[in-house]
C-alpha cells in the first residue's frame, strides 16, 4: 500500500492538501519561540531586574470571528529601587491578544495584532498592550515550509525512496474553532 501511494505521488502533483495545526500544538510553538524564559516572555527587563520588568506567561489560544485569540497573564512593574524597596507602579492582569494568521516566505505569522486587558483599564495598561501587540507581530514566526520539507523528505520513513518537496505554497489560512487550517499546494517527487 505504501509503495502504491508513493508511486502515485511520483506521477501526480499534490494539490489542495489541508493541514490543521491544533491550538494546543500552536501553544507549544508559541511557548518554545516566544515564551522562552521559564515560560515567560519578557517585554521589558529580565528576571534579574526586580523593580522594572514586564512579562507574559501561560498563553492559551482560541479563535473568535476568524481571528486567533491569545489569552495570557501579564505581570509588570515600573519602579525605582530605593534602599532595597521597589517604589512605583505595578500591575498584573489577563491580556487578550487578537491576530489574523498570515503566511509569508514559508512562515506562519500574525498580522493586525491587537491587545487589550480583560476587564482592567488605565494609562499603564494601554501602553503595555500597545507594546505587546507590536512585539508579537514582529517576533512570532513558525517556519511551516521548512518543517513540511523535513517531514516529507525524511529518509528514515522510506529509505529506499528519495523524495523532493518543491513549490510549497499556502493558498489559504483560517482560524477555525479548534485549529489553524491551511490549504497547501506542493509538488512531491519520489525517486
Amino acid at each position: 500500500m505504501r509503495i502504491a501511494a508513493l508511486l502515485l505521488a511520483a506521477v501526480a502533483p499534490v494539490s489542495a492538501v489541508e493541514i490543521q495545526v491544533r491550538y494546543a500544538a500552536l501553544e507549544r510553538i508559541l511557548a518554545s519561540q516566544v515564551f522562552t524564559q521559564d515560560g515567560r516572555r519578557y517585554v521589558k527587563g529580565t528576571p534579574k531586574t526586580k523593580c522594572s520588568f514586564a512579562y507574559l506567561e501561560h498563553p492559551q489560544i482560541q479563535s473568535k470571528d476568524g481571528l486567533l485569540r491569545i489569552r495570557a497573564r501579564f505581570t509588570g512593574r515600573s519602579a525605582l529601587n530605593m534602599l532595597g524597596q521597589c517604589v512605583g507602579l505595578g500591575d498584573a492582569f489577563t491580556v487578550v491578544i487578537g491576530a489574523k494568521p498570515t503566511y509569508k516566505d514559508g512562515n506562519i505569522g500574525l498580522a493586525n495584532v491587537t491587545a487589550e486587558s480583560d476587564g482592567k483599564t488605565g494609562f499603564y495598561i494601554r501602553r503595555v498592550c500597545a507594546a505587546m501587540a507590536a512585539s508579537l507581530a514582529r517576533d512570532f514566526r513558525y517556519n511551516l515550509a521548512a518543517d513540511a520539507k523535513r517531514m516529507l523528505e525524511d529518509p528514515n520513513t522510506q529509505p529506499a525512496y528519495l523524495r523532493d518537496l518543491r513549490d510549497f505554497k499556502v493558498t489559504s489560512i483560517a482560524a477555525s474553532a479548534d485549529a489553524l487550517v491551511l490549504d497547501v499546494d506542493f509538488t512531491l517527487t519520489v525517486r
